[in-house]
């Protein structure tokens, strides 16, 4: 879908993914790190456990699919160089300091005159202007001043930290669609754009509806755990359940929902005797949540676990699809892996790494079209893998690559 276009990505970890969304709709991505290599190739975890640049998983996971070169942007030469680059790319990325770039002459004001089509996506903790404009962050605080980390753990315990580092996610697949948008605008209009990305606001969003309610009802909306309370009453609703080899998702439900819910899983207890009566004599579909007290509660959900305790992940979810219940697993890394849906679909791909002798599974494009052709994956780039290709591509001969290199340029 990409396959005409180039990108410069010069983002560390807080913009990884826009340039992996790029790279994998088929543009040309280059990745450009100091000279030495970029600091977040030490984050983990590593391959085989042994901390090396060159060894991150996590740098493996979001740089796979793009080239990659050193340059020294602080440096006259790199300037020049990444200038000349610039001419030739659709797109520029970046997560510097806001600022950074127009202190070395690299702003989009000027970058704008070098190639008047091109877009510039910029992706900074707090976006590019208002008091909190030049302050750091991390994927705690920005999911926590998002509003996100308050929705978080149980609801009789202090919030507590989203489990996954998401926030640079949330902000890279942002900064992609905008960069996308800015895309759409430019084939209209011959006109590049530069594309402000916050990442505390691209956290905001993500409990959108809690706004609402707050608005609304004058209420704030309660943590949801693995349990969610009824404020009216103190009933304890489970929603994450123990079973034989793991844990399955259900919700108990009355009125018009339990058809999907309650009613089926009810029945399918009774076909194996494990349904007490008083639970065969409710009225599901009459039954309110917001007046059962949490006695109640407690006895209906003390059946429901006894039978989910009897079988397996996949004996429930198969079960579940049969009889038209809404009950599924939580999927562990191994089980994700295994997903006949996902295999179906051939969302996992095979990479190469020559360097370790191996061959590594990676999760494939989200996004796909069935008139683009299927690119072949490339592994994330070693240090300065491409500079020799890069740099000859505008012109540069083998000894005045090393001449950069020696002047501390590349």
């Amino acid at each position: 879908m990409l396959d005409p276009y180039r990108a410069l990505d010069l983002t560390d970890d807080k913009g990884f993914l826009c340039g992996k969304v790029l790279a994998d709709l088929g543009a040309d991505v280059i990745k450009i790190e100091p000279p030495g290599g970029d600091p977040s190739r030490n984050i983990g975890p590593f391959y085989h456990d042994i901390p090396h640049p060159e060894k991150s998983l996590y740098w493996f996971a979001y740089n796979a699919n793009k080239r990659g070169i050193t340059l020294n942007i602080e440096s006259a030469d790199g300037r020049e160089l990444f200038q000349r680059l610039v001419k030739t790319a659709d797109f520029v990325i970046e997560s510097f300091t806001p600022g950074y770039l127009d202190s070395l002459g690299l702003g989009y004001s000027t970058l704008s005159q070098i190639n008047p089509r091109l877009i510039l996506t910029s992706i900074t903790p707090f976006g590019q202007n208002g008091p909190y404009r030049d302050f750091k962050t991390s994927d705690l605080v920005s999911m926590s001043l998002g509003g996100y980390v308050f929705l978080t753990g149980e609801p009789d315990r202090p919030p507590v930290r989203v489990g996954f580092p998401q926030a640079y996610l949330h902000a890279g697949m942002a900064a992609a669609s905008g960069s996308m948008i800015a895309h759409y605008h430019r084939q209209l209009t011959g006109e590049g754009q530069w594309v402000d990305v916050s990442i505390h606001e691209a956290c905001a969003l993500l409990p959108t509806d809690s706004y609402n309610f707050w608005e609304i009802t004058r209420l704030l909306e309660h943590r949801h755990g693995a349990v969610r309370v009824r404020p009216e009453t103190g009933a304890r609703l489970r929603r994450v359940w123990r079973c034989k080899d793991g844990y399955v998702n259900f919700e108990l439900y009355g009125g018009a929902l339990a058809r999907a819910f309650t009613i089926p899983l009810v029945a399918w207890m009774d076909e194996e005797g494990m349904a007490p009566d008083f639970l065969r004599a409710i009225d599901w579909a009459a039954f309110d949540y917001s007046t059962a007290t949490r006695e109640e509660v407690d006895r209906i959900a003390d059946a429901v676990s006894r039978f989910f305790l009897t079988h397996t992940k996949v004996e429930l979810w198969e079960g579940g699809v049969k009889r038209r219940c809404v009950v599924y697993p939580v999927a562990s890394p191994s089980e994700v892996l295994e997903n006949v849906q996902l295999n179906a679909r051939e969302f996992w791909v095979k990479v190469e790494h020559p360097e370790l002798h191996d061959t590594i599974t990676y999760p494939g494009a989200c996004i796909r079209s069935p008139e683009a052709p299927q690119r072949q994956w490339r592994r994330a780039p070693l240090i300065g893998e491409h500079n020799v290709e890069v740099f000859e591509e505008l012109g540069l001969s083998r000894e005045e690559i090393v001449m950069l290199k020696q002047a501390g340029a590349v």
